[in-house]
């Protein structure tokens, strides 16, 4: 089976662009109707699959938990390797007269592996000037290359595979001086430094390309091709995240007991995994994440399981195309995510304009991993209902439903900011 996985992921594209799945059915209108949404039952966070009930955060912590994760290894993300050997950093920038002199500009080739085809990586730092001790940070993940989140001539330009998109300056897959800056409206630089926290980024294309290459490019290539229960790029992604995690904890400047996890879209989809998996992130936040992130899969309102699985064939392991047809027999749905994150602080945006990624089921998910987060003594979002946009509710489980449309804002920031100051500082 595994020998024939890229040619049923081709498929599945071709599949894709014409409009049909695998088995010839044309996929149906995305549902945007709440009251089409079909009955469903989730999974209860505190019963086993034995049928025994958890009563404490000890049975949570030695039972429930590793079930609940193995089970989205198996059957949603697929399973990702250990820390290579291999990892090396090595800092090729240092500026402390970034940013006008407010900031420290560090950038970090990070090298996966002891070869000469090994992928390298270059993570991105901002740290605050004039602070005492190690500071708190958000580490995240973006979209096309480090050299867009601000106009700072210093950053790197991405060396990288990107896509072609001439308004972000990229031609025949390649960046430059045109797309510097080209992102920053997403990124509230100057704000996250004037809080106390450093900014931590890497563009997702130098851990994995987001095409379906049969996962001959990235850190896929280092390990052989994945079985069906293996990752997709979505986990090597993740993965990537907790390398430079492991970069983070050697920096003297950054508190590595406090780095909250941050991506938006599919990379919102990706901090929660990598949050899930990764116990030592301090926080996790998800921006508009969708199916496949905060978002409830049960709930079949906009993207769909079996449409991110036809559209997108790489992102997740092939497990997951069982379900395309039969979610509810899905044994987790994404509340059980959430709750992986528990006993850590967990923040879950939407915006209204964006009903693709469902933003009833994303607040949902977070409502019902409150169960698992009482087990600590700890409070969920405290609300029974989808508040109001613009009205951040939440506990240790954050929420709100930002006006607009699928994108970081600097309302979004704020939000984050605050429940960091709450949670990290």
């Amino acid at each position: 089976m595994t020998n024939l996985r890229p040619t049923r992921r081709l498929s599945l594209a071709i599949a894709t662009l014409i409009g049909f799945t695998m088995s010839d059915s044309p996929l149906p209108a995305a549902n945007y109707d709440e009251a089409e949404v079909p009955r469903y039952e989730l999974p209860d966070p505190l019963t086993m699959q034995n049928g025994t009930r958890v009563k404490s955060a000890k049975d949570w912590v030695e039972k429930r938990r590793p079930e609940v994760l193995e089970l989205f290894r198996k059957h949603v993300y697929g399973r990702s390797p250990e820390r290579p050997s291999g990892l090396k950093f090595k800092v090729i920038q240092n500026d402390t007269t970034a940013l006008g002199g407010q900031a420290v500009r560090r950038e970090v080739l990070i090298t996966f592996a002891r070869n000469e085809a090994t992928p390298e990586a270059t993570l991105l730092i901002y740290l605050p000037k004039d602070t005492d001790g190690p500071v708190p940070a958000f580490l995240t993940i973006n979209f096309v290359g480090n050299h867009t989140l601000h106009t700072d001539p210093g950053i790197s330009i991405s060396r990288s595979w990107v896509r072609n998109n001439k308004d972000w300056g990229i031609d025949n897959n390649r960046a430059d001086e045109r797309s510097r800056g080209s992102r920053r409206s997403r990124w509230a630089v100057e704000k996250i430094l004037k809080r106390g926290y450093a900014l931590a980024t890497i563009y997702y294309g130098d851990i994995d390309p987001d095409y379906d290459d049969g996962f001959a490019n990235g850190i896929h290539r280092l390990y052989p091709k994945p079985k069906p229960d293996e990752w997709g790029s979505i986990s090597a992604w993740a993965w990537g995240m907790s390398r430079c995690l492991d970069y983070l904890e050697t920096d003297r400047d950054i508190n590595a007991k406090k780095v909250a996890v941050m991506g938006h879209s599919r990379l919102g989809k990706t901090s929660l995994w990598a949050g899930a998996q990764d116990e030592r992130f301090a926080m996790v936040i998800s921006n508009d994440s969708g199916c496949g992130g905060a978002a409830l899969s049960r709930r079949e309102f906009g993207e769909t399981v079996k449409r991110i699985n036809t559209s997108f064939p790489h992102w997740f392991c092939d497990n997951f195309t069982q379900y395309n047809d039969r979610i509810n027999d899905l044994p987790v749905d994404q509340h059980l995510l959430i709750a992986l994150v528990a006993p850590r602080p967990v923040y879950i945006a939407s915006a209204t304009g964006d009903p693709w990624a469902d933003p009833k089921g994303e607040f949902l998910s977070g409502y019902h991993a409150a169960p698992v987060y009482e087990l600590f003594g700890l409070k969920g979002v405290g609300v029974a209902k989808q508040p109001k946009a613009d009205h951040p509710v939440g506990h240790h489980i954050g929420y709100h439903l930002r006006t607009g449309k699928h994108d970081v804002t600097d309302f979004d920031w704020e939000q984050y900011l605050n429940f960091a100051d709450r949670h990290l500082k």
